[in-house]
């Protein structure tokens, strides 16, 4: 294309996956970042049934990476033109003002009207590279300890929009204990204490979501899928959004009572599409005057069977505020975690790559298979009608200037009378003021048709891969 050019980035990630497609079982050693490739080569005889179990688990994680919807599309591109944003932060080629950031989204302009330019426009694209590569990715993994009351030692296939929500929920930790800032600099040398303890907390969030049952690993996939029994789930089950979000609340409230880290954080969970003040109020406010910081996990479904395009330009503006952490959701068949948008394509996170379990209850265990270097897009047409919001309030004037502002965000524009189809509602008053709600587990599974098993018939050609080249 004329003008373009390409900012070359080492790949790991796409290269994996390359070799998993098209390279044989003798190479497939290669997958894992963290290991030598052949590393087994020079055992004895006594080691080769292992050896021969662990050819076929990672024969088998290839294929899942292919049925399950990893497939890699090279060239697609980024726009010069249009901004990026990457929650609540914009990135763009040029460090000023132009026309293209208006043209792009009204909503998201409105949220930075106070805001100094260079705060607006960021870093450049190579701002957003170092912010995508800083966020955790939860994916697929094998050959993790069994899981209790089943025959699980992988969830590759099943436990995507689990690993969508860990996320989800690791944005917010980040953000908790690191701030919105921070930036993770692969394979760089720690300089200061500040790094260091930088260094310590990223690793303590990663451990946390560690691949076993252990009170080191509070939010593990393990203790989801254990928590998860109490909504009729059991290991193997697929989950929607909304279900997800009653499991993280779950689960952090378990944490709370072994983790002293978690003293001053709460999850509240929209009951009907409705964030009610006041019970925010009586989980966040303390009898000494002091608040605990909150997640806000909004599980919403924007259409019938297919997402209604009205809500698009709302949603794209959610992910221009600061205190958004992303939405889990997807296109049918296939979770994903958003985390930002460019013109109609929606930015995100994929689980769906089996990768091999890290020991990360090591001291220096390798973090490089929890970051991901490839951002993928998907047209915002193609996202299912049910999904999950997060927002991370660090403190109550946060929580009142959320109050203040959503409201704006969530109108759809051209409605005749648009305050009757908001993406969800503020209420002033509590919940038990104002209705009796029925079964929650009816809620939660009403919206779950859409999230079974993938087929292998699905198409992946509306998801895209980038290696951050410019056009």
């Amino acid at each position: 294309m004329n003008g373009s050019s390409s900012i070359a980035v080492h790949n790991p990630d796409v290269k994996a996956n390359e070799n998993c497609i098209t390279q044989n079982a003798s190479a497939s050693a290669k997958i894992d970042n963290n290991k030598p490739a052949c590393s087994n080569a020079r055992e004895g005889p006594d080691e080769m049934p292992d050896l021969k179990g662990k050819v076929e688990s990672r024969l088998l994680s290839m294929w899942n990476n292919v049925k399950f919807g990893w497939t890699v599309k090279l060239k697609t591109t980024f726009s010069k033109e249009s901004p990026v944003w990457l929650l609540g932060r914009c990135y763009h080629r040029k460090l000023s003002p132009t026309g293209s950031l208006e043209s792009s989204t009204e909503i998201g302009t409105e949220a930075t009207a106070h805001q100094p330019i260079e705060q607006i426009y960021g870093e450049g694209i190579e701002g957003f590279k170092s912010d995508f590569i800083s966020r955790i990715w939860m994916t697929y993994r094998r050959e993790f300890p069994t899981m209790l009351g089943s025959s699980f030692t992988t969830d590759c296939g099943w436990g995507c929009m689990l690993r969508s929500g860990q996320m989800l929920l690791a944005q917010a930790l980040v953000c908790h204990f690191l701030g919105r800032s921070w930036r993770w600099v692969p394979e760089k040398a720690i300089q200061n204490a500040r790094e260091f303890q930088e260094d310590c907390l990223h690793r303590m969030i990663i451990k946390w979501f560690g691949d076993k049952s252990s009170v080191n690993s509070p939010l593990s996939i393990h203790q989801m899928v254990n928590l998860g029994e109490a909504l009729g789930k059991k290991p193997g089950d697929w989950y929607g959004p909304a279900s997800v979000a009653h499991c993280l609340k779950a689960v952090m409230a378990a944490a709370s009572k072994e983790n002293y880290e978690f003293d001053n954080l709460e999850v509240y969970v929209a009951q009907d599409s409705t964030v009610y003040v006041q019970d925010v109020y009586s989980i966040c406010r303390l009898p000494n005057g002091a608040w605990k910081s909150l997640i806000i996990l909004v599980p919403v479904k924007l259409g019938t069977d297919k997402f209604n395009p009205i809500y698009g330009p709302c949603l794209t503006s959610l992910l221009t505020l600061d205190f958004c952490i992303g939405i889990i959701g997807g296109r049918p068949k296939h979770s994903l975690y958003f985390v930002g948008y460019q013109d109609d394509r929606l930015i995100h996170l994929d689980p769906h790559y089996c990768q091999e379990m890290v020991d990360v209850w090591q001291p220096n265990f390798s973090m490089q298979s929890f970051h991901c270097r490839s951002p993928r897009k998907m047209p915002l047409s193609k996202m299912d009608p049910s999904c999950c919001i997060g927002f991370y309030l660090a403190t109550q004037h946060d929580f009142e200037t959320f109050i203040n502002i959503i409201t704006s965000f969530l109108v759809p524009q051209g409605v005749s009378v648009n305050f009757e189809y908001p993406i969800f509602s503020i209420n002033s008053g509590s919940s038990n003021n104002v209705m009796n709600f029925p079964n929650i587990r009816y809620s939660i599974y009403e919206t779950e048709q859409n999230w079974v098993t993938p087929n292998i018939q699905d198409s992946d050609t509306d998801i895209e891969s980038e290696e951050f080249v410019l056009v």
